[in-house]
């Protein structure tokens, strides 16, 4: 991401700046538990294609901080929010709101981020961005729920699978390149094409997680957390359609009732690997990456879209 970092470096701090302002509060809590959350910020992705994708139309401005800010307070609160629903008492190598301060104010926490973006941007004007981000959130929240459904019948097939990976992941990163087209672009055609390009990104993105789950090449051990949370990921899906009955009996039953045994988890890893599973999930992987550089190629070269070439070729060769 070296190219991207350097391209809007200046952009990145002044965005930070605009956001530790947005969570500012009068609250001692709160605003204790927001300087938390900024201080344990991850790789800034989002506000990266909000900043770069407005720059293919122009100069980043007020509008485009506001966007960047809107993005990443409603993707904090979903992830708080995770993180209450899943129990989860870590997030990027820290301590989680709710283990620091328990479910109920990490419930709170996520409502405040929310309710702040949504002040944001109808405070300025910014309806259109509004409607972009809250589309999002309402897919996000879609995705989370037809994965849970669809997790206690293990049933799922390809489609069903790219419906949860797009409203799960891929929504938020389109919503991040719409809304950032939004403050400079003045053509619906280019919000929607960025949109569009966002989505393809967020595919490519949620099917190299999903991988790394299955240690396919070069991306470390195998971690078989989704099988563990029964989760029905690409690499498995293909599996259990490609398979004799009997393996897939098998790999159905573990996944239901053995699904914390190391040994029982290898075996559905191994299983895997020989279907040609990782393969055949790097290959979609790389059609969706294919296709968003597709919608992106369509402005002219220059360091911006370079800049979001490398970004979107890092979402597919990262190591983690």
């Amino acid at each position: 991401m070296k190219k991207a970092n350097q391209l809007i470096a200046a952009e990145l701090s002044e965005f930070e700046r605009h956001f530790k302002a947005a969570v500012k509060s009068k609250v001692p809590l709160l605003d204790r538990i927001m300087q938390y959350i900024v201080k344990r910020k991850g790789k800034q992705l989002r506000p990266m294609f909000v900043m770069l994708s407005a720059r293919l139309g122009g100069a980043v401005n007020e509008k485009t901080y506001r966007a960047a800010s809107l993005v990443e307070l409603l993707h904090t609160a979903t992830l708080v929010h995770d993180d209450v629903v899943d129990d989860a008492h870590e997030r990027r190598g820290f301590f989680s709101i709710n283990a620091l301060w328990k479910n109920k104010v990490a419930v709170l926490v996520g409502d405040y981020l929310l309710s702040k973006g949504l002040l944001l941007s109808i405070n300025n004007g910014d309806f259109r961005i509004l409607q972009i981000l809250s589309t999002a959130v309402k897919q996000m929240s879609e995705g989370e729920l037809l994965q849970m459904e669809k997790s206690r019948s293990l049933n799922l097939d390809e489609e069903v699978y790219y419906n949860i990976i797009k409203g799960k992941t891929a929504s938020l990163l389109s919503s991040a390149c719409g809304a950032g087209a939004c403050s400079t672009f003045g053509q619906e055609e280019d919000i929607q094409r960025l949109e569009s390009f966002g989505e393809k990104v967020g595919m490519a993105f949620q099917i190299k997680d999903d991988l790394f789950d299955y240690g396919a090449a070069n991306i470390g051990k195998p971690t078989g957390n989704d099988i563990k949370e029964k989760k029905l990921t690409l690499p498995l899906i293909y599996t259990l359609n490609n398979t004799t009955p009997d393996i897939r009996r098998k790999i159905i039953y573990i996944v239901k009732n053995q699904n914390t045994r190391k040994d029982k988890i290898k075996y559905v890893i191994d299983r895997v690997r020989e279907a040609g599973g990782i393969d055949y999930a790097t290959e979609k992987m790389n059609q969706f990456r294919d296709e968003a550089l597709e919608l992106l190629f369509h402005y002219p070269v220059s360091d911006v879209r370079d800049a979001l070439e490398e970004l979107v070729r890092y979402t597919t060769d990262r190591k983690y």
